[in-house]
């Protein structure tokens, strides 16, 4: 499996997705109460470290071969984690401003990257990522 498809498919694995929603939701206090430095620690080390174990370690080739991991390989593209981190954003500023509004805005954001290929499917079944072959 290459780095750049390890990239893809860790992104799709439990551990991965608990850490990932479970900081991202528990950085939202310190960044309401204006705790900076322990927001980005909560939200961003715990991401890092579980990447760098699955990335180094982990055997993601189940992930690859699943139904999600085909979805994915289609649909999560650059763009799309962009678009996923920007909805990140608006969460962190609407609990920076008190904005609540925004927490939900930026939940709907990212909810909609990952459900993309769901809403807006794409015409050819065989299209895909373009960096893996298969």
């Amino acid at each position: 499996m290459t780095s750049l498809e390890k990239s893809l498919y860790h992104q799709i694995h439990p551990l991965k997705l608990a850490v990932d929603w479970g900081t991202g939701i528990l950085a939202l206090y310190p960044f309401w109460q204006h705790q900076l430095l322990i927001a980005i620690l909560i939200a961003f080390i715990p991401s890092i470290i579980v990447s760098f174990i699955l990335l180094r370690f982990a055997n993601l080739e189940k992930y690859k071969g699943s139904a999600f991991g085909k979805y994915i390989r289609q649909y999560m593209t650059r763009p799309i984690e962009v678009i996923r981190a920007a909805g990140y954003v608006l969460m962190a500023v609407g609990a920076w401003y008190h904005i609540v509004w925004l927490i939900p805005a930026g939940f709907l954001v990212i909810a909609l990257a990952w459900l993309r290929g769901v809403i807006f499917p794409k015409n050819d079944p065989g299209a895909n990522r373009g960096d893996n072959p298969n």
